[in-house]
């Protein structure tokens, strides 16, 4: 098994296919990781996926490093105080740079997003990669591949010259420009890109000229200062670079800050920055015979809500667990399949609402009409759920051929057990660490008897409550039950795991 690429995707998806018993090669072609700004938080759905694998106390770690700098930040800046002081459980995000959506308004406000950066996400996975062994080949280009139809043969090259590799499968996880998708003929349609936009991490000499903290639409554009130091996030539309790949350069970003924020700040020094577009694309399918795609690779749209990294964890750890499931064969008929036919739909509705964004951030006098008829909708109750749902992810759900209000979900976290002298007890995510499928038993234990024959794919624990649900190891409620019944479960077993051993 082969995975192209080690960014997010990459190495959670190898993670997931190493937990699973499956042996894995990653090839990369950067030599290290990329410390170049790009996303700044993870969504709440990608952070829960983390958390199952037992990565909350790095995930915590960073995130209290980041609020720190946050918080220092608007000291230094004069910025009222009280921006961060709730701290990223109070920040519900934004559409269209309207920061609106209220978490004490949502459903489920506890699953929040969480404050992590591109970098060092890449860092922790990177760290669980090495604990777990994995082969990581970094300074790798993939030359070449051939689908023989019974396993692929690979052509690529290293530091230390050009080597061959027979695999089941290849799984392009490379990134916008995939040339794992261009070499296997995937196709790509979509709308060409309309803006230029820049974010970097900057030196300026009067930084108090672009306060207030935040995003702001302007004449010229879209821009946002902050909230970590140093951060200008600039948006103009009058159409795509001319060189997206040309380095970003000081007087590029002076020129384009200068026009957006209509100040006459200065930028003393980069200290990272990057260029992006509106490019909307997606593959048709996911899978191409024994070639799949995963993340940027079958998927790209702009920045705005930072939907890109939920999309891409979540395509990982769906796909993870079938194609070793595939790879070993114990899946049950079609499940490969149901990758694409799960996570294409996600896909096109945030393309969609990435275009969206655009479209109401323009600077023109009708957008601005619109923009105000979308404010009033966010400010009401059930548009701000809408609206919180939408860019979370928590609105998805999928068909897995059961009728209850929760089948096909992404379940949250729970404690299995009361707290007991101010102490918490294990949780359900505790239970899924091992990259397992949980069948959580609220009754009287006879649904464990039930699933024993699948014992090597399911864990099943008991737990206080009245709903019993069968989990998948990405987190989707596959079966449940509130009365205590059974009917069903079998049937769910069979689909999403085959016959039992």
């Amino acid at each position: 098994m082969v995975v192209v690429g080690a960014g997010p995707t990459g190495l959670m998806l190898a993670i997931e296919l190493v937990l699973a018993g499956a042996k894995v090669v990653v090839l990369e072609r950067l030599s290290a990781i990329d410390e170049t700004i790009k996303a700044g938080t993870i969504g709440a759905l990608a952070g829960e996926a983390l958390e199952r694998r037992g990565f909350e106390p790095a995930m915590k770690a960073v995130e209290s490093a980041m609020l720190e700098a946050m918080l220092k930040h608007v000291e230094q800046t004069g910025a009222p105080s009280k921006t961060f002081m709730g701290g990223l459980k109070k920040v519900g995000g934004h559409f269209a740079g309207l920061f609106l959506i209220d978490p004490t308004k949502q459903r489920e406000p506890e699953r929040r997003f969480r404050g992590v950066q591109q970098a060092a996400l890449e860092h922790i996975l990177g760290a669980r990669a090495s604990a777990l062994l994995m082969d990581v080949r970094r300074g790798v280009e993939l030359e070449s591949f051939h689908d023989d139809g019974e396993g692929i043969d690979i052509e690529a090259r290293g530091p230390e010259g050009r080597f061959h590799l027979r695999c089941a499968y290849l799984v392009g996880c490379d990134g916008g420009r995939s040339r794992v998708r261009k070499r296997a003929g995937f196709d790509f349609p979509g709308t060409d890109p309309t803006i230029t936009g820049h974010q970097a991490i900057v030196e300026l000499d009067h930084p108090e000229k672009l306060l207030p903290i935040g995003w702001r639409r302007m004449p010229a554009g879209m821009m946002a200062f902050g909230p970590v130091p140093g951060r200008i996030f600039l948006t103009e539309f009058d159409g795509p670079p001319a060189d997206r790949d040309a380095p970003v350069t000081i007087e590029e970003l002076q020129r384009s800050l200068r026009r957006v924020s209509e100040t006459d700040v200065t930028i003393r020094a980069i200290m990272s920055a990057t260029r992006f577009t509106d490019n909307a694309r997606q593959a048709t399918t996911y899978r191409k015979g024994r070639v799949l795609l995963a993340g940027d690779a079958a998927h790209v749209h702009s920045p705005f809500g930072g939907q890109g990294i939920n999309l891409s964890l979540l395509d990982a750890v769906n796909l993870g667990w079938k194609l070793a499931a595939t790879l070993q064969g114990r899946a049950p008929e079609g499940l490969l399949d149901t990758y694409t036919s799960e996570r294409h739909p996600v896909a096109a509705r945030a393309l969609a609402n990435t275009r969206a964004q655009v479209a109401l951030m323009r600077p023109d006098p009708l957008t601005s009409a619109l923009r105000d008829v979308v404010t009033d909708i966010m400010n009401l109750d059930e548009g701000n759920r809408f609206f919180g749902e939408m860019m979370s992810g928590l609105a998805t759900r999928y068909d897995v051929g059961d009728a209850h209000p929760l089948a096909g979900k992404f379940v949250a976290n729970r404690s299995l057990t009361p707290e007991r002298d101010g102490q918490s007890g294990p949780t359900l995510y505790d239970a899924m660490q091992e990259g397992n499928a949980v069948l959580l038993d609220t009754g009287d234990g006879s649904l464990s008897e039930v699933v024993r024959p699948w014992a090597s794919r399911v864990t099943a624990v008991r737990a206080e409550g009245d709903t019993s649900m069968l989990v998948r190891p990405d987190g989707i409620i596959a079966w449940a039950s509130a009365d205590g019944g059974r009917d069903g479960l079998q049937p769910a077993l069979e689909r999403w795991f085959g016959p039992h051993a």
